[in-house]
């Protein structure tokens, strides 16, 4: 598909990560036209151009932006936190982009009032920690008349569960949430010690997916000023993501319970965690846009060889 005439012009902040890295390179097999915006510390996808700035600088990043000497169909952040960064966004691509893109998160949602499923709406988001900074980052989105005073582009927010896939260590849940040791692990025979046994319900969504999604929001008007759940096509209980791994490995699973209380007590910033993760998806289905298809033990297939390959 590289060099499709419709392709359009994207840039990326970030880029080099792991999420970032897979939206550039699927852009570019996707025959768009791709920058990237990093700290210049990792190498970038083929085909991509970089640009070079800390986005806390505000001058650099000023800067790097309108050096590029282009404008952009759809900027998509992965990495903005917190209210600063979007204002950021808004100043400086209020005349540069026609969409921007907010990858937020699902911790955004106070686990104690969390629906089953989840959809967009609720009565109960975090204030503090990451979740709380994020959903900070998303009130600055929605915030209609600083958009009006500065001229926002037109805007999506997602909010994405556990993302997996290449490029990133296996594991969605305490005390094995993106455990480097894994495989060896399980290859060893020993036991998981998983908080609540691993009865949570999740979706975990592959990277590959979501990049794919974000793309497909390029001149979809029916995903401006709208805020998405994202997340993979099962739900399965975190035990069964681990069950799925070992199977794929052929070796046996061992899971030592280890009692929620217990955990929280000595580590309250995984209260995010450890609840029920699974979304209502109708909205994201009825806009048009590129909903996640990959099975499970598809991706974590393809994780599983990206990691022993590596």
């Amino acid at each position: 598909m590289s060099g499709r005439a419709d392709g359009a012009n994207v840039l990326i902040l970030g880029g080099s990560g792991f999420l970032s890295g897979t939206v550039a390179a699927r852009a570019i097999g996707q025959g768009h036209r791709v920058w990237t915006l990093t700290r210049g510390q990792r190498p970038l996808p083929a085909g991509v151009t970089g640009l070079v700035a800390d986005r806390h600088d505000a001058a650099a990043f000023t800067r790097a932006v309108a050096g590029a000497g282009t404008a952009w169909d759809l900027v998509i952040d992965c990495i903005a936190f917190g209210p600063d960064d979007i204002r950021q966004d808004i100043a400086v691509f209020r005349s540069l982009a026609r969409h921007l893109v907010f990858v937020s998160t699902d911790f955004v949602y106070d686990p104690a009032g969390r629906r089953f499923p989840q959809g967009e709406e609720s009565d109960r988001y975090l204030t503090n920690g990451y979740g709380g900074g994020k959903r900070a980052g998303e009130l600055a989105l929605l915030d209609g008349d600083l958009g009006h005073r500065l001229g926002a582009p037109a805007w999506t927010i997602v909010r994405p569960g556990h993302i997996y896939g290449p490029g990133s260590r296996l594991g969605c849940l305490p005390l094995h949430s993106r455990d480097p040791q894994l495989l060896d692990r399980l290859r060893a025979g020993e036991p998981l010690r998983l908080v609540g046994g691993g009865h949570f319900l999740q979706q975990p969504v592959l990277a590959r997916d979501l990049a794919d999604l974000l793309l497909s929001f390029h001149g979809n008007p029916r995903t401006y000023g709208q805020i998405f759940c994202v997340a993979g096509p099962e739900i399965v209980e975190s035990r069964e993501y681990y069950r799925i791994v070992a199977d794929l490995l052929d070796v046996g699973l061992t899971i030592e319970e280890v009692p929620v209380g217990d955990h929280l007590a000595a580590h309250p910033e995984a209260t995010p965690f450890l609840c029920h993760r699974i979304y209502d998806l109708a909205k994201l289905r009825a806009s048009g846009a590129a909903v996640p298809r990959t099975p499970l033990v598809t991706g974590l297939g393809e994780q599983i060889a990206s990691l022993l390959d590596a």
